[in-house]
């Protein structure tokens, strides 16, 4: 049984580490979590115990295959109650991280089962991010930064690098959100913002906003 900040040191170096591909540092996994140098080298030392992390002095962490596991499995906790939220509970996608952040503890792994059965076992959450199966497989889908697509669309709007409260509010104002087809108008050189028109309309976007919107092409959406 892990604790709740050791649950969260595992998914905080999971998301670092961009899908368990590359070492994190100790100074990342402090700034991330807002959480004094000292207290986090005092929690590598823990988790290295437990031999839920490697780590090497100067080159970084990385989980195990039983720490990535955990890791998942907080994850997918996290993401299927941000589903039940927002769909059975009605909470709009910027009010359900918080929330999501204290269900993701429960520890009854059939209640998780249940929770999966019940939401028809989604695949994404509200904010187009995978949802791990129980297995810890994650589903695959090509992730395109508006920003950084070469056609001009159409294309589908699936999700978000930016998942903060201040961001999904303002992509509300913008009347952005997941499912919204949308082709791009112009592209301005000076300062990389874009002129989108979606459901009738014109929506200008900063190049900070195109960068943390995810977008596939519509034929394959």
């Amino acid at each position: 049984m892990l604790s709740h900040t050791e649950e969260n040191y595992l998914k905080a170096i999971y998301q670092l580490s961009e899908g368990d591909r590359k070492e994190v540092s100790t100074n990342a996994i402090s700034e991330y979590l807002d959480t004094r140098p000292a207290s986090v080298s005092d929690m590598i030392r823990k988790l290295a115990e437990k031999e839920l992390i490697h780590y090497k002095k100067y080159k970084g962490v990385r989980l195990t295959k039983e720490g990535l596991m955990l890791a998942l499995q907080v994850l997918r906790k996290h993401r299927l109650w941000e589903v039940f939220l927002v769909k059975k509970l009605g909470f709009n996608w910027d009010e359900v991280h918080d929330v999501a952040e204290q269900l993701e503890h429960i520890q009854s792994p059939l209640l998780v089962k249940k929770l999966d059965e019940f939401l028809g076992h989604p695949s994404f959450d509200p904010h187009g991010d995978p949802i791990p199966t129980e297995s810890g497989e994650m589903p695959g889908m090509l992730q395109v930064p508006l920003s950084d697509t070469e056609l001009d669309g159409p294309f589908v709007v699936i999700g978000v690098k930016d998942s903060s409260t201040e961001f999904l509010q303002h992509l509300d104002s913008l009347g952005i959100r997941l499912g919204l087809k949308l082709q791009i108008q112009e592209r301005a050189v000076y300062d990389g913002s874009i002129t989108l028109e979606a459901d009738s309309r014109i929506i200008s976007v900063s190049k900070e906003v195109a960068e943390n919107l995810f977008v596939s092409s519509h034929k394959n959406a």
